[in-house]
């Protein structure tokens, strides 16, 4: 008893005024429930309704209006409608909770500061649903999750195959064949199509693939075709972020022999030069591109445009040049990966 320090909820009002019909006392209502008797007390008192002799009483549904009411008046944005104004300018004009509240605090003396979270409660107060603030926010749900019950996400990744145990050595470009892979995602209205991009970290030899959708274990086949020719030293790990598309990476280990590592939780940074080849991409395929047209083989001569365009980080060597220079001294001969 007495542990508890979270608000009464509606069922729990309701509760009380079923129990209280019954004649049960306070101190046993509190124990039915799990609280403080004088938390029932103070709910009691506090939400007592009196219009009359007629209708006297404590009603659960009068007291969470009254207690809604009141937290409404203890709002800060409820209580400033020039703050509430410019907040709401600001989410039209695509600024994030996050935003707003760090521009207010080097904007005001501190009279006009409020915090992220204040914001999110504004938008999915009544005052805000009246308004649909929702639409405005960068997620645009209708209905808020739970803080601190986010739904996990990404792929469980036991501790071996974390970032932190990746050898440093792929880390210092020092060896050759330790790939990253990412997907490259389009506008929805265009399908679930995507193109999966494999890129080797010392050459930046880029490898590109369509496929039809999110789905795991077809990524890993494709990647495994692409690879397969490769000589072992040529394809030792790859590294992917967490993101469910790559949840069947255990099947390269069995196919390939290949180690496959994984960024921490959002840091999809760690696989750098991947996410620098798909920068370069985008200048070919903008996010707003339709690619149900193209096919692997449109994304292979695409890749060797790339690949035969000269970087500086190589020297001003071409990606083609550096990764056919590794495959010779692995006693190799092919042009590259893949069909």
């Amino acid at each position: 008893m007495g542990t508890r320090y979270d608000h009464l909820t509606l069922d729990e009002r309701k509760l009380i005024f079923q129990l209280r019909e019954a004649k049960m006392s306070v101190p046993r209502i509190a124990e039915r429930l799990g609280r403080h008797r004088s938390t029932i007390h103070r709910e009691i008192r506090r939400n007592w309704h009196d219009d009359g002799p007629w209708l006297r009483g404590y009603f659960p549904q009068a007291a969470q209006s009254r207690t809604d009411r009141r937290r409404i008046r203890r709002r800060k944005l409820h209580q400033d409608p020039d703050l509430a104004q410019y907040v709401i300018a600001r989410l039209q004009q695509a600024w994030s909770p996050e935003q707003i509240a760090g521009r207010l605090r080097r904007e005001t003396d501190g009279t006009g500061r409020i915090s992220h979270e204040t914001i999110y409660q504004f938008v999915y107060s009544p005052h805000g649903r009246e308004q649909n603030l929702y639409q405005l926010l960068p997620c645009q749900r209708r209905r808020r999750r739970k803080r601190y019950a986010r739904k996990p996400r990404g792929v469980t990744i036991p501790l071996e195959n974390t970032f932190a145990e990746r050898p440093t050595e792929i880390a210092a470009r020092s060896s050759f064949g330790h790939w990253e892979g990412d997907l490259v995602m389009f506008r929805r209205t265009h399908g679930q199509r995507n193109v999966f991009s494999l890129v080797e970290r010392q050459t930046r030899f880029a490898v590109l693939t369509a496929q039809p959708s999110r789905h795991s274990k077809p990524i890993m086949n494709s990647l495994a075709e692409d690879l397969g020719g490769l000589p072992p030293e040529a394809r030792r790990t790859v590294t992917f972020d967490r993101g469910t598309e790559f949840a069947a990476y255990p099947a390269l280990k069995t196919s390939l022999g290949m180690d496959a590592y994984f960024c921490a939780p959002q840091a999809p940074w760690q696989k750098g030069t991947v996410e620098n080849t798909n920068g370069r991409l985008r200048r070919f395929l903008p996010l707003d591109a339709d690619i149900s047209d193209r096919n692997t083989a449109d994304l292979r001569t695409l890749a060797a445009q790339m690949n035969a365009t000269p970087r500086k980080c190589l020297g001003f060597m071409t990606p083609a040049e550096a990764f056919a220079a590794s495959l010779r001294s692995c006693g190799v001969s092919s042009a590259g990966p893949g069909p």
